[in-house]
Parts: C-alpha cells; structure tokens; sequence
C-alpha cells in the first residue's frame, strides 16, 4: 500500500463520515493513518470518526496529535475541548475553547460550544 491509497480510504473515510457511518469511517480511516500516520487530515477525520461513536479517550489523543502535527489549526482544539467536555472535564474544555476563538473569532460554533460549557 501507498500515499495513493491512503487517500483513498481516506476520501472513503470522508464519504462514510459525511453519511454519519462513523463506526464504519474510523474502520477505514485507522487504516488510511496506519498508511500516513503524519497526515493531520487523516487524523483529524479519524478523530470526528471516534467522537462520534462515544471514544473520546481516543478521540482526544488523536485531536492532540493533529495539534503536534499543525499547531496553527484551530479546528483540533475545538475536537478536543469537546472530548474534555464530554468526559467532565469542563475547565480544560472551555480553556480549548478559548484558543480556539482566539484562532478563528468569527467562529458562531465554537462561541456556542462555550456558552453551552459555561453554563
């Protein structure tokens, strides 16, 4: 296997996301970042494939790892503030939360996220 087809199961990783087949999704996409274990795409998708199906302990390290791998993304922090949330952690979400703001303020999601948080 290579680069070509890594990007393949991870554009039928994407596929399977956008039609919420998350179980089926993080399948594919573990292979694709078995396949490019550096790409931050590949991980990041994983990531929103393992939130969705309840693995936010898993979900989490991969945001983290696409933090390390772009740390001028504001979306990963975003993924694991929600992870944090989920696992009670609300004060490590809502600080995510911040950077994530300061990264892209014009972000309504990201506004609502800690609104929710903070309540």
């Amino acid at each position: 296997m290579n680069a070509k087809d890594a990007y393949e199961l991870w554009t039928r990783g994407l596929e399977h996301l956008a039609a919420r087949r998350n179980h089926q999704a993080a399948l594919v996409l573990e292979k694709a970042a078995a396949l490019e274990p550096e790409k931050a795409s590949v991980r990041e998708a994983l990531a929103r494939a393992l939130y969705n199906i309840g693995e936010t302990q898993r979900a989490g390290e991969e945001f983290e790892r696409v933090m390390e791998l772009n740390p001028a993304d504001h979306y990963p922090y975003f993924g694991l503030a929600l992870c944090r949330a989920r696992q009670g952690d609300k004060a490590r979400a809502a600080g995510l939360l911040k950077i994530a703001i300061a990264m892209k303020p014009d972000s309504q999601d990201y506004r609502q996220a800690l609104d929710r948080i903070a309540s």
